[in-house]
């Protein structure tokens, strides 16, 4: 088994940290900078930072945040939000992230992907897909969940891995900070499906969902927001329960 990721997520409004349930309801949950900060000390594999109202409010991503996070943490750091061109992604990626996560952009362009995959390398293009049941199949929304494609959710992973994507940020709108497990039958499908890493994200709310993501949903990594934000669950004891159930995971030696 390769080794497994815990990557906590920074939802960014305003420059503050948010979190809230069903893409809905925001309540604050801190300075990004000092959690990014927190994070990497507490043995996070990553951080994802995704400023969730820039395509809503048609602006770019607030590069001066992803510099001054960039500055605090030695971990990979993938940045989303509002990313539209490649040159935007040079200058993400300038300012310090590792990897850039594209959602809305790459609905309405999917070439997109293929263009920052040649420019960049294919290992730091992130595809974001957020994912609600609807009927008997899962459909692609985008602008932070306000609005469906009409996209099959299972089609598009598979088309954006054969455009160059090089991960799969899988979010269920459906378990978003319900807490209640991610949804694992969703992972399994889309796993089967493409051959790149799939991030489970939406429902972690025990050290058990996150255990069950990996063996049911045979997730890749597995990205949280809340149950870090407010120490519910510290990173240090999810990975050692992790590694008690058998799941390879980068433990911080002292």
């Amino acid at each position: 088994m390769l080794t497994k990721r815990i990557i906590p997520c920074l939802d960014i409004k305003d420059g503050r940290t948010v979190k809230g349930v069903n893409f809905v309801g925001l309540r604050d949950a801190g300075d990004p900078v000092e959690l990014a900060q927190r994070y990497t000390e507490e043995g996070a594999d990553e951080l994802v930072f995704l400023d969730i109202t820039a395509t809503k409010e048609k602006r770019r991503t607030l590069v001066h945040l992803v510099k001054d996070i960039a500055a605090q943490i030695n971990i990979p750091f993938t940045v989303g939000g509002g990313i539209k061109s490649v040159d935007e992604i040079e200058e993400i990626l300038k300012a310090g992230a590792d990897k850039v996560s594209l959602n809305s952009a790459i609905v309405r362009d999917p070439d997109l992907i293929t263009r920052a995959s040649d420019a960049f390398g294919s290992q730091a293009i992130v595809a974001a897909v957020d994912a609600k049941k609807v009927g008997d199949h899962w459909e692609v929304f985008v602008k932070g969940g306000s609005e469906a494609t009409g996209l099959d959710a299972i089609e598009w992973i598979k088309k954006t891995e054969e455009l160059g994507a090089g991960e799969i940020l899988l979010t269920s709108m459906d378990r978003d900070g319900t807490k209640s497990g991610f949804d694992n039958e969703l992972l399994k499908i889309v796993n089967e499906t493409v051959t790149i890493p799939v991030i489970a994200s939406g429902g972690a709310g025990t050290i058990q969902h996150c255990i069950d993501a990996v063996f049911e949903g045979k997730a890749d990594a597995v990205l949280a927001a809340s149950i870090f934000h407010f120490r519910e669950i510290e990173i240090s004891e999810l990975k050692r329960q992790m590694s008690e159930h058998g799941i390879d995971v980068r433990i911080l030696t002292t």
